[in-house]
């Protein structure tokens, strides 16, 4: 029984942990970060899944945070965003 709640503890922190490390959406470039790349997605659906899609480039690609710098599309969307670390 002790297993199994230091197993749910350490998955539990795990979870926070990881959830703490995704990129922020900025609406300028942060004074106090470097542009570290640029990524693009694309999303069949709407902007909030494009938005996902990049937020998880982004993170993917060790951001902390990112900025859209254009979107395009009507049935197909394509997006841009400029990464910061």
């Amino acid at each position: 029984m002790k297993n199994v709640k230091m197993t749910l503890a350490a998955l539990a922190l795990a979870t926070v942990s990881f959830s703490s490390m995704a990129a922020t959406l900025v609406d300028s470039a942060p004074a106090n970060q470097q542009k570290i790349g640029v990524i693009s997605a694309n999303s069949s659906n709407d902007l909030s899944s494009l938005q996902r899609e990049l937020n998880a480039k982004a993170t993917e690609a060790g951001a902390t945070s990112y900025r859209i710098i254009g979107a395009s599309g009507e049935n197909y969307l394509h997006g841009t965003a400029e990464l910061y670390k």
